[in-house]
């Protein structure tokens, strides 16, 4: 059990162990998946619409219903009986409003989300945070993320849960997390105010701490970071930018130098952000990480879902990138834009639909900003995926995607 999980009658930890077993057949796995997430959606419905423990949001929303949640929602795709999820209910407050009864008493933090497209939206937390990136931790490789090593968090802080999800998973892994500053909304105001040379200046700057971290002796060995700052990193390295810094500081530059990530000692890159394209990752696995010398694991994720793990990329699949949510505490769907009661086709583009299922946060059919390709499941991730994750094509032309 996990160490945040409280006794609320029903299990919120999953873990990805568990359909690891080389001798089940795929199509037992996605039978057996299909039947927990059915059984944690009832659970789940029944947790925030219960008059004991329920979300105050979800309980004055279900007087308008012509429906009863609790007992006429016994499986996935009985959600579409709450229609989609607006997101205009998560901007402003009161945020109490989504604090279930069951868990008031507790610390509680907010998020936010970029804030990009007018008022941020929020939402609370309580251990949602821990509980994923504990599960994701599960997928690393030792031999690239060391149990014990230092991480570097080059990514953007202030009230994103990026910030505490990265302390808490180098925490977890038994090491220490070292931060930058970094507030993209500032960024976005800079290139929509066409202020491309100054929006440069504060990536220098972001990249400039990143340095001084490197350059510390912190003994740093794996990092999280966006596309962009890591291509910005990989640029600063090669041209010397981490051996002035070391001499500026009175280092001796290590013999065979410091122009590469790779001889930073970095040895595993945990990256997220909608800029992973096959043509980048090709790129950043050919020029930046030594041919996968340093492993790189792409994920997709937010404030609202958690974090979803993609299959192991290289040149093997052409760099292919395929990402699965943590099912069942999160699914997605990708869905005809125009009707999102249909699924798309395998190999199809379409909008992704999300949903979130935990103790702490319901969010049944939420609309992403983004479009992609319907995978098959996984003999890991028993379940769809999503490829080719970018800009919702309708919206692409109004979004400004800053330093992700």
């Amino acid at each position: 059990m996990n160490k945040y999980e409280r006794n609320i009658g029903f299990n919120d930890y999953f873990s990805p162990a568990q359909w690891f077993d080389p001798k089940e057949t795929l199509e037992s796995k996605v039978k057996r998946a299909k039947e927990q997430l059915d059984l944690h959606v009832r659970d789940t419905v029944a947790w925030h619409f219960s008059p004991e423990t329920g979300t105050p949001f979800w309980l004055e929303k279900a007087k308008s219903y012509q429906f009863n949640p609790i007992k006429d929602v016994q499986c996935f795709e009985d959600l579409h009986l709450f229609g989609t999820f607006e997101d205009e209910w998560l901007r402003g407050g009161p945020v109490d409003r989504w604090v279930p009864r069951g868990l008031i008493g507790n610390p509680v933090y907010v998020f936010e989300t970029g804030g990009t497209t007018g008022l941020p939206k929020s939402r609370i937390v309580l251990d949602d945070f821990r509980i994923d990136y504990e599960m994701m931790s599960e997928t690393l490789p030792d031999q690239h993320f060391p149990k014990g090593s230092n991480w570097l968090m080059l990514g953007p802080s202030g009230p994103r849960r990026l910030r505490l999800a990265i302390e808490h998973l180098a925490q977890h892994r038994g090491g220490k997390c070292f931060s930058i500053d970094l507030d993209p909304r500032w960024v976005v105001k800079l290139i929509k105010m066409r202020q491309i040379e100054m929006a440069n200046l504060y990536k220098e700057h972001a990249i400039d701490q990143a340095l001084a971290i490197l350059a510390g002796g912190h003994d740093i060995k794996c990092m999280f970071t966006t596309p962009k700052l890591l291509a910005a990193l990989d640029e600063a390295l090669r041209s010397g930018k981490l051996e002035d810094k070391f001499r500026s500081f009175g280092r001796k530059v290590p013999l065979g130098g410091l122009r590469s990530i790779k001889a930073t000692g970095i040895t595993g890159i945990f990256s997220g952000g909608t800029e992973f394209t096959p043509q980048f990752t090709r790129e950043a696995y050919e020029e930046m990480l030594d041919s996968g010398d340093v492993y790189m694991t792409p994920t997709y994720g937010n404030t609202l879902m958690g974090l979803a793990c993609s299959r192991p990329i290289g040149p093997h699949d052409g760099f292919k990138i395929t990402y699965y949510a943590p099912q069942p505490r999160a699914a997605t769907e990708v869905v005809d834009p125009k009707d999102y009661s249909k699924k798309v086709d395998y190999g199809q583009t379409g909008r992704v639909l999300l949903t979130t299922l935990t103790r702490e946060f319901f969010v049944p059919r939420f609309p992403e900003r983004d479009e992609g390709e319907r995978e098959m499941p996984y003999e890991r991730y028993p379940w769809d995926g999503v490829s080719g994750v970018r800009t919702f094509s309708e919206l692409a032309a109004t979004t400004v995607v800053g330093v992700y």
